[in-house]
Formats: structure tokens, C-alpha cells, sequence
């Protein structure tokens, strides 16, 4: 059987970096390989046409790769050089798990079976375009159901215009109280789930003929529970069961039992899970909070749970629970650890934080002839490199002073502003263990905010004040281009 012959195209700076990942890479992976070294000195300023006119026809391909940088349609790199051409990742050292070195998930993950109920709290102190607004972006993050909580002390009169703008708005709607009239009003707009029922209000639920979520009277008091279950099945009423989830310090270990033994009792029967009662109530990120606990009802198969985004560490908790339901449901259903399946839960750290070679940064700074910038981070220090420059330290300020040292001609007003922001940048990623790329943003999983671009000006004739090394696009000339020099 013939091997796979990859055509690995790059630009003269990492060329090095390549040949030695693919003289690993490719006997584990099981192809051969070429490398075509552009004329061009950062690989990742190539676009398609000025490839096309550069590549030339590689007979023995059977595939080229190109960098994962280099944007726009590949049509006619493909016609050039008659084979397949698509790009690889944007880093030359994830070539491994390009290749697929690292398990990647099933095309068919994403399903879920938990539905999100997402609380506006303290509707009635809102106004309707408020509860509107926060509805939508609700919506937007994954919430099924909008749950409208209402306030203790006397009925909201306005529930029910509240319910029914919802719905004209497309939502699905529940009510969030314990008081017959403020329910009775919002099930006659629309709303389609009541939270809760327990034996304040118990006997009113035949009337409203919707669905409703059992709760004890006491958390603790499962036989009050039991009869409030008991009379609502006697009159036919759907239900969900919530023995109600307790804060740390409070019973939290206790009411994971109960909702074991609920479900021990109760086989088949629909449940809820109000997790905002460990998410807003503990000082810590939600995300792993809302991944452990939706990992808890997807085995126990509890398919709704209720979550608020009140206090400021659970702002996207909705989101969170989106992508949990999905990460448990994959686990539970296809027995894998829900590990290197979702990385828009990992958020503080990286998944990964890859290594850099301190002996290919010395060689890069003797390669290269403009004086442009190139900044990178590890797990301990910050180098900048540049022509005959390689400079590193753990502070950023002393980088900075170290690079003042030497006297730059370049460094003007806008420069050091470019090259403060970007330090510190990659001093957060040094702090936090996170993987820094020169010009782009962070990674902080699904609060990820792709940066806007503010390159600097490419120089004019006469005016040499040097960029940083993204400023500039190929040359359309014949000659040997670099865009750099």
C-alpha cells in the first residue's frame, strides 16, 4: 500500500522548528514528507495567490499542507498543484494533535437530554424590556425555559403581562413562586411549568393543568414530600421531584442522598435539580461546579436543572451548564472520561501549555535580519527576540529595561505601547499557565474575546520605523520577496 506523501510548506524561520517535529511526527503517524521553504520569512503573511505563483508542481504529493494562518480560498493552490491542499494548525508544535495523536471526540457529540430552566430573579422589580432583554440573552447562552422568580409578600399583578410578552417574544416560559393567584396568572398566559408545589399550595395545582416541580416543605422532610407527590399523582398532575439541593455547611451531602433515594423510589419520574444553590452560594468559578453537578444528574438522570447568573462568578452560567449537559452526556452515554472533549470549560489554565525549544529562539534571533519584535512566553520567562537579540527574564519590567539597554532605534511612543500590551499579556499567561501567541487574544475558553487587530502602519519609503512582525503582506513582485526586510 503506497504512504501518504505530505508537502509541508512554510517560510524560512521555521523551517528548523518543522523538520525536527516531523522527523518524529511522520514514523508514528505513518507518511512521508517534503518540506517547500517559501521565500518568505514568517510563514504566516502567505495567502493563497502568492503561494500559487510560488509553489510549483510537487509530483510526488498527495497532499499539501499549508500553514494554518494563511486565510482565503485554496482552490487554485489546489488546480496548481494537483492534489489535495488544506491548512494545518496555526502552530507548527500542534502538528501532533493535528494528526491525531490525541483522541478526538465523535461526530455525533453534542447531544443532551437535560433541559437548562434559566431564573430571572426578582422579576417584579424589573421593567418588561429588562425581562425581555435578560430572556433573550438567556436564550442566546442555551436556556430551554425562562423562569420568571417573583418576590415574596403580595402577588405581582403583573405577572401575567409579563408571561405573555415572553411568549410573544417565542419563549417558553415558568413561574417561580409559591402563591396560587401570581400562578394562576401566569399559567393562564402561557406559562407551562410551575416551581414549586408542596402543601402550601398543593391543591390548587389540579386547576392551573400544567406541569409543576415537587419540593418538601422541609429539605430534609421527605414525607412531606411524599404526600405532596402522592396528591398531585391522585389528581393527575405532571410533575418533576426536587428534594432541593443544600449550600456547603448546610446538608449539601445529605440532599445528594435524597435525590439518590428519590430517584431509588421513583424510577421513571421526571426530576429537577436548582444547582444556583452551590453555584451562587460558594466562593468559587462555576463552570466546575455546573460540570460536576450536571455530570451527578446525567447519571442520575435528572433532566432539568434551574441555575441563576446573579452574582458576578456565575455570569455565564448558562453557557456552562450548555456545554456541561453536552460533556456529561458524551461521557455517560459513550463510557470515556469527559476529558480533551470540551475546552471551552477550561478557562483559568489552558488545556495544554506548549514547550519552546530556547535553542531554535537563539537560532531565530541569528536568522533573522529586520529588528522587528517577536515576543514569546514559556512556563517561567518572557523572551524577545529580534535580529541578534534573544533577551529574557520572568518580570516584564526588566525585559523592558534590558531591551532599553541596548539602545533600539525603533522603539517610538507607539512601539513600546504595542510591546507593553503584549507583555502583559504574556505575563498573565506565564502566571496563569497559559499558552501566549503574539498578537492574539488569550484563551479563556468560552469568555473568549478574539482581539481586534491594531497593526501598526506598514513603513514608507524614508521611514523605516520597523512594525511588529504581522504589519506587513507578501510583495507582488517576481523577485525573492520577504516581507520582512
Amino acid at each position: 500500500m503506497t504512504r501518504d506523501h505530505i508537502h509541508f510548506v512554510t517560510g524560512r524561520l521555521a523551517e528548523f522548528s518543522l523538520q525536527r517535529i516531523l522527523a518524529e511526527l511522520a514514523p508514528q503517524v505513518g507518511f512521508d514528507y517534503s518540506i517547500g521553504v517559501l521565500p518568505i520569512t514568517v510563514a504566516a503573511l502567505m495567502t493563497p495567490d502568492w503561494i500559487q505563483r510560488h509553489l510549483g508542481v510537487v509530483p510526488e504529493a498527495t497532499e499539501i499542507l499549508l500553514p494554518g494562518y494563511c486565510g482565503g480560498n485554496l482552490d487554485a493552490v489546489a488546480k496548481t498543484a494537483g492534489c489535495l491542499v488544506r491548512r494545518g494548525p496555526r502552530d507548527l508544535r500542534e502538528l501532533p494533535e493535528f494528526f491525531g495523536k490525541r483522541r478526538r471526540p465523535d461526530p455525533a457529540y453534542g447531544k443532551y437530554d437535560i433541559q437548562i430552566l434559566a431564573e430571572i430573579n426578582h422579576a417584579p422589580q424589573l421593567t418588561l424590556e429588562e425581562i425581555v432583554s435578560q430572556a433573550n440573552q438567556l436564550r442566546s447562552a442555551g436556556a430551554d425555559l425562562i423562569d420568571v422568580g417573583c418576590d415574596p409578600g403580595d402577588p405581582w399583578m403583573g405577572v401575567g403581562d409579563c408571561v405573555k410578552t415572553l411568549r410573544d417574544q417565542g419563549h417558553r416560559v415558568s413561574i417561580d413562586s409559591l402563591q396560587p393567584k401570581e400562578i394562576e396568572a401566569a399559567v393562564h398566559s402561557g406559562a407551562e411549568l410551575v416551581l414549586s408545589v408542596n402543601h402550601s399550595n398543593r391543591d390548587a395545582a389540579a386547576d392551573w393543568g400544567c406541569e409543576v416541580v415537587a419540593i418538601p416543605d422541609e429539605p430534609a422532610d421527605l414525607m412531606g414530600l411524599d404526600e405532596t407527590i402522592n396528591r398531585l399523582t391522585a389528581a393527575n398532575v405532571p410533575l418533576r421531584i426536587d428534594p432541593i439541593l443544600e449550600p456547603i455547611g448546610y446538608g449539601l451531602a445529605a440532599s445528594l442522598q435524597r435525590y439518590l433515594k428519590i430517584r431509588e423510589r421513583f424510577p421513571d419520574q421526571e426530576m429537577l435539580m436548582g444547582i444556583g444553590n452551590l453555584t451562587e452560594l460558594t466562593d468559587v468559578d462555576s463552570a466546575g461546579v455546573n460540570v460536576l453537578l450536571l455530570g451527578f444528574c446525567q447519571e442520575l438522570q435528572i433532566r432539568s436543572v434551574l441555575t441563576t447568573q446573579v452574582i458576578n462568578w456565575t455570569r455565564s452560567s448558562v453557557q456552562e451548564c450548555d456545554l456541561a449537559r453536552r460533556l456529561v452526556h458524551y461521557a455517560v452515554h459513550h463510557r470515556v472520561l469527559p476529558k480533551h472533549l470540551e475546552s471551552r470549560l477550561v478557562m483559568l489554565r489552558d488545556t495544554s501549555q506548549l514547550a519552546l525549544d530556547h535553542r531554535e529562539l537563539a537560532q531565530l534571533a541569528e536568522q533573522i535580519r529586520d529588528h522587528n519584535y517577536r515576543l514569546f512566553a514559556d512556563d517561567q520567562q518572557l523572551h524577545l527576540v529580534a535580529a541578534q537579540l534573544h533577551l529574557k527574564d520572568d518580570d516584564p519590567f526588566r525585559l523592558f529595561e534590558k531591551l532599553l539597554s541596548t539602545q533600539p532605534q525603533n522603539l517610538d511612543i507607539t512601539h513600546a505601547f504595542y510591546l507593553g500590551y503584549e507583555l502583559a499579556k504574556a505575563n498573565t499567561a506565564v502566571v496563569l499557565g497559559k499558552q501566549y501567541r503574539q498578537d492574539e487574544a488569550l484563551d479563556w475558553g468560552l469568555l473568549t474575546v478574539d482581539e481586534t487587530h491594531h497593526r501598526l502602519a506598514r513603513p514608507v519609503a524614508g521611514n523605516r520605523s520597523p512594525a511588529h512582525p504581522a504589519t506587513s503582506e507578501p510583495s507582488s513582485s517576481g523577485a525573492e520577496e520577504d516581507s520582512l526586510e
